[in-house]
Formats: C-alpha cells, sequence, structure tokens
C-alpha cells in the first residue's frame, strides 16, 4: 500500500477491540521510530510513556474523560511529555546540540518570553505526532490521538521531572463494527484544491 493510500485508510479509531494486542517486536519498533521523530533544531523537547500495564491503563482512563473507553480498550497507550522546565531543556540543548544549534536556541528562541519558548516546544512535539500516526498505519496498527486528557492527573500518575503531558495516542486494533472506520463513514476533508495553494 503506497502513502496515499494509507493516509485514506488511516482514521481516529472509536472502538478497539480489547482482545487483540500488539506484538512486543512491533512496539519495540515503535519506541525507534518515535526517537527518530523530527524537531526544530534537533531539539527533542519530549519524552513518550509507553504505557502496557492494564492497571496503569486502567488509571489513566478514569482522568481521559469522554476518551476513557478507547484508552481502556487500547492494546497501548502513549503519552507524549513536553519540557516543562526550562532549565532543564536548556541543559539538555547545550549536552546534545552541536553549536550552532545550541546559537540559534540561544539567539532566537531563548530571547523570547516564557510563554511563546513553551509554544515553540509544544509545536515541536506535535511533529512528533504527525510522524508517530503515520509509522502506526504503515503497521497496521489503529490509532487515536487524544487532547482530551486531565493533564494535571496524567501527571500525578505518570510524573516526568521536568515535562508536563501535552496528549496521548491510543493504539491498537479497530472492532470491526467500529462505526468511524472510512468504510462505514467516508472521511470528511476539505479538498486538495481548497487547501493546497499552487504557485
Amino acid at each position: 500500500m503506497n502513502f496515499l493510500e494509507l493516509a485514506n485508510s488511516r482514521y481516529s479509531t472509536k472502538n478497539y477491540d480489547s482482545s487483540k494486542k500488539i506484538s512486543k517486536d512491533k512496539i519495540e519498533d515503535l519506541k525507534k521510530i518515535i526517537s527518530l521523530s523530527p524537531s526544530s533544531i534537533n531539539s527533542q523537547p519530549w519524552r513518550f510513556v509507553f504505557v502496557e500495564d492494564e492497571a496503569k491503563k486502567s488509571e489513566l482512563a478514569s482522568v481521559s474523560l469522554f476518551n476513557e473507553e478507547k484508552v481502556r480498550d487500547s492494546s497501548l497507550l502513549v503519552v507524549f511529555y513536553v519540557a516543562d522546565d526550562l532549565k532543564v531543556f536548556e541543559e539538555q540543548v547545550k549536552k546534545n546540540l552541536p553549536e550552532m544549534a545550541v546559537a540559534y536556541y540561544e539567539n532566537y528562541v531563548k530571547t523570547l518570553p516564557e510563554s511563546a519558548i513553551k509554544t515553540w516546544l509544544q509545536s515541536q512535539v506535535y511533529l512528533s505526532l504527525g510522524f508517530f500516526l503515520s509509522a502506526a498505519i504503515s503497521m497496521g496498527l489503529d490509532s487515536t490521538p487524544m487532547e482530551g486528557i486531565i493533564h494535571d492527573e496524567y501527571s500525578k500518575i505518570v510524573p516526568v521531572e521536568g515535562f508536563r503531558p501535552l496528549f496521548a495516542v491510543a493504539l491498537g486494533y479497530r472492532k470491526e463494527d467500529d462505526f468511524n472506520q472510512p468504510m462505514l463513514r467516508p472521511k470528511s476533508r476539505l479538498r486538495a484544491e481548497e487547501v493546497v495553494i499552487s504557485i
């Protein structure tokens, strides 16, 4: 299947078959793939928590608002965290990035108000989301990106020092009768001609 076909087949799964589990090999591949996500100046202001443990997943499901059933029934939950402590993030930048990237951060990002810096950091994590969802469908996995979580509660259940949860992705295999799949509910998107401008 080429990428256009994959894009047409991918959708936000509403009902997961809890009896079907993602293989350990695929989970390990997903971990490697997500660590290769692109980001501005290779800043990588993220942590990715893979939750397979059913008890912990159930605990997170209970603070996932209208996404509770998806989280509970999915095979895997991945929580995307963004750098929240700028001092911790800047230490990571200085330790791991080349001089030119550090200079860019110091001269063009660090000079911004803190709120703008944190918006920039969040944008990098969202880049990794698109990368991850594409990888998942290429592996035959269904997925649901979810901003509808109680962030403070996620932080308490799975704390990551210097980082805070931004959103989560449920992964697994759809129920055969999931109403949201494209064969039952065609995708609703603006036409390419409406959103793509050619010059």
